[in-house]
This record gives structure tokens, C-alpha cells and sequence, in this order.
């Protein structure tokens, strides 16, 4: 589901008089020169106005493409430095200057993936010692504005789509495709009361650039909502879609849970969780591996953790497999300086027994 299908698309130019086409029967007026029209006298930053802003960069005809002008959107340009490149050490949540949609070059989907965050306040339920978000704190998602995350990603993909964004940000000609839309972000997207309707939206808008099917969906989670019917309504939907989840399993004894998650949970409630998850939707289990004041995980830790997946296995709940991953960023928690990488022979180990178990395993060292 990560990789982008070799399914025959239109010529460009077809795509382009089509996207016109729908611009236009939408009301939208083509921008024929660098600024961005409006009413005569109207506030440039006027609140019925949704701005885009982008880094600066050469315009195809000296003006911002109409495929990045969409109803209620106008598109500026960003103070952002142009010399900007999206890199796999660098996912920052606001490299476009969206709230809710950012792009960023994965190492794990193998080129760009668009993510959507659910939380822009940083406020999650859980705090992994090897998180990358900066002033995290404890909270969940405020009430998501589900019409500015749709005209966010409708922008973003026209950019990418029919824009020079690929240009713009240096990305290399060998990740120049979208890999997946990864619902993931600054927090736990399942605590958001509006994650059906996110769902929703993601499908009605990706469809009218004919993208499922031919990329991933993925929502990478910690499976703490995964029992709320919404959720679970809004996975099935996700299901449909073609979508996949990436389900966090850093321990599986309550010690290591707390060291790592700083959250108070039973593995048994784990379990129930993913098999709950893996019911209703595609699911991998997601884990980081990583040293920890020099070390890795105990033998006993380890040895819990095979014993965890044997028993799902056993007990027939179809988890498809296993990634498994290390560091690629630093932390940017209080434990930090306490964290390390550890050496992809080590991955390898620990993913030879893991396979032994029964389970697929992908691996991004």
C-alpha cells in the first residue's frame, strides 16, 4: 500500500484542462499576474480567506498557477528561505505553512508523503521518550476545522500534482511521487471527535484527483481511541479507502510501556486494542528500537515482546506484520541525551526473530 501503482494516468495536459475545468465550475478566477486578485478594497489577510503561503520560487507566467487556486484559497507568497529542502531528518509539521497538512520525504513510504495533523496544539495522550515534537504536552486534539484541512489538502495535492512544488523544495527526481496521505501529526489523531469526518473528507477529496488505489493511506496511531465506535466507523471507512494502519507497539510489559510511553497500561489492553483494530482494518504493528542509556532492550523485554506476537498469531487476530525502525531524528524530549541509535545489524537480529514467530517484518534501520 506504500507504493505508488504503475496505473496508467492521462497526459498531463488532460489533467491540467480538467482541473481548470473543475476550478471553473467552482467559480474560481485564473491569477494573471504575481499578486493574488480580490475585491477592490477587501483586507489582504481577510478572514473569509484561506492563505497559502509558499516558498518563493519562479511562477510559470510570472503568477501563481491556477491549479493552486482553489474556491475560497489564495495563495501568497511564504517568508519561508528558498533555499528550503524537504529531507528524511527534517518533518516539520508547518514546511508548507498549512495548519492541518504538510509535506514531508519518508524514509519508511519510500518518498513523499503528505501528513495530516490532527493535533497542531502538540498535545497528545502519551509521551514516547524518542518523540520528535517539540514543546509536547499533555492534552488531546482541539475541535478540527474538517472545510480548512479539505481546502488545505486540495491545494497541496494541485501543487504537487500540477504545480512546481517537486522544484520548489529539492526533491530528489527518484521521490518525485506521492507515496501516501499519513494521518500522523503532533499527537493522537483517534482523540479527535472529528476523525470520522476527517476520514470522510480525505476520501472525497483524494478521489477527485483519482489517487486511491494508486497510493497509501495510512493512519499511524497509538491505538488509545481505537475502542470509540466513531473511530472504529471512521476505520472501516479508512478500510475501504484502501488504508492501512501503522499501530504503536514499543513494549509489551507494563515496565517497558511506562519507561518508553510514559503511560500507565496493561498489555492486555494492548491486545484487546489491536485485535479490535485489526477487525476492522488492515494493521501493522509499528516499533522503535533504539538504545537507551547505552543498551538495548533486556533479553527479558525482548523475550516478552516475541511472546506478545506469538500469542496474537496463536490466537489467529490478523496483524499483517511488523516495522520495524530506528532513529532517524533526535528527540526532542528531556530524555534525548539518553537516547541512541543502534546499528541495522541489530534490527536485522531482532527481525530474523520475529519472522520465526509467523509475521512479516519491514525494516528502516
Amino acid at each position: 500500500m506504500l507504493a505508488y501503482h504503475a496505473h496508467p494516468m492521462p497526459p498531463k495536459d488532460v489533467r491540467r484542462s480538467a482541473f481548470f475545468a473543475r476550478c471553473a465550475n467552482r467559480g474560481v478566477e485564473r491569477a494573471g499576474n504575481s499578486q493574488s486578485r480580490r475585491r477592490p478594497g477587501a483586507n489582504p489577510e481577510s478572514a473569509g480567506d484561506l492563505v497559502i503561503r509558499l516558498p518563493p520560487g519562479n511562477h510559470p507566467g510570472g503568477g501563481i498557477p491556477v491549479s493552486r487556486v482553489l474556491t475560497g484559497t489564495r495563495v501568497v507568497s511564504s517568508s519561508m528561505s528558498a533555499s528550503h529542502r524537504l529531507s528524511v531528518s527534517d518533518h516539520s509539521r508547518d514546511s508548507a505553512g498549512l495548519r492541518y497538512v504538510y509535506p514531508v520525504l519518508s524514509r519508511r513510504a519510500g518518498g513523499l508523503s503528505l501528513g495530516i495533523n490532527l493535533n497542531p496544539n502538540n498535545a497528545c495522550n502519551w509521551r514516547c521518550i524518542y518523540c520528535q515534537v517539540p514543546d509536547l504536552r499533555r492534552g488531546g486534539a482541539p475541535a478540527v476545522d474538517v472545510v480548512l484541512l479539505s481546502r488545505e489538502l486540495e491545494g497541496l495535492l494541485a501543487d504537487v500534482l500540477e504545480g512546481d512544488f517537486f522544484e520548489r523544495y529539492g526533491v530528489p527526481d527518484d521521490q518525485r511521487r506521492i507515496r501516501d496521505i499519513a494521518i500522523s501529526g503532533n499527537g493522537e489523531p483517534t482523540g479527535a471527535a472529528e476523525f470520522e469526518q476527517v476520514i470522510a473528507a480525505i476520501e472525497k477529496v483524494t478521489e477527485r484527483f483519482g489517487l486511491p488505489g494508486r497510493i497509501g493511506f495510512v493512519l499511524i496511531t497509538n491505538g488509545s481511541g481505537i475502542e470509540r465506535l466513531p473511530v472504529q466507523q471512521g476505520l472501516r471507512h479508512w478500510a475501504a479507502l484502501g488504508g492501512e494502519v501503522w499501530f504503536k507497539l514499543d513494549s509489551a510489559t507494563e515496565a517497558g510501556i511506562r519507561r518508553i510511553n510514559n503511560v500507565h497500561l496493561e498489555p492486555q489492553t494492548v491486545r484487546r486494542r489491536i485485535a479490535a483494530c485489526a477487525k476492522l482494518c488492515p494493521t501493522w504493528l509499528q516499533t522503535c528500537l533504539f538504545a537507551l542509556d547505552g543498551a538495548p532492550s533486556s533479553a527479558p523485554e525482548q523475550e516478552a515482546y516475541l511472546a506478545f506476537l506469538s500469542g496474537l498469531v496463536c490466537d489467529g487476530i490478523p496483524v499483517r506484520g511488523v516495522l520495524l525502525y530506528g532513529l532517524a531524528r533526535p528527540s526532542l524530549q528531556p530524555e534525548s541525551s539518553r537516547l541512541a541509535r543502534l546499528p541495522a545489524e541489530a534490527l536485522e537480529a531482532f527481525g530474523a526473530a520475529i519472522r520465526e514467530r509467523g509475521l512479516a517484518v519491514r525494516i528502516t534501520p
